[in-house]
């Protein structure tokens, strides 16, 4: 899995994303965005809806699995 930084403005529903819950670090589904509170819904791979959080606890976003490029993930890296 290749994961790099992104800009949580462009996420998209099912994108797959780095987030920090609870002082610990995972992987989730976004399962639904809300640009207006600056937030996304985050689920795991088992359809159970985590809850949501805000931009600033989203670190990355997996660009990549077993070397395959995930679809529309390339245009939402956060370039330095």
């Amino acid at each position: 899995m290749t994961v790099a930084p992104v800009d949580p403005t462009k996420l998209e529903v099912g994108d797959i994303v780095l987030v920090r819950v609870a002082g610990t670090t995972y992987l989730h589904l976004v399962s639904a965005v809300n640009s207006r509170a600056g937030r996304v819904q985050i689920s795991n791979n088992r359809g159970r809806v985590n809850g949501w959080t805000n931009y600033a606890r989203v670190y990355g976003i997996c660009t990549a699995v077993d070397g395959e490029p995930r679809p529309r993930s390339a245009d939402k890296v956060r370039t330095p």
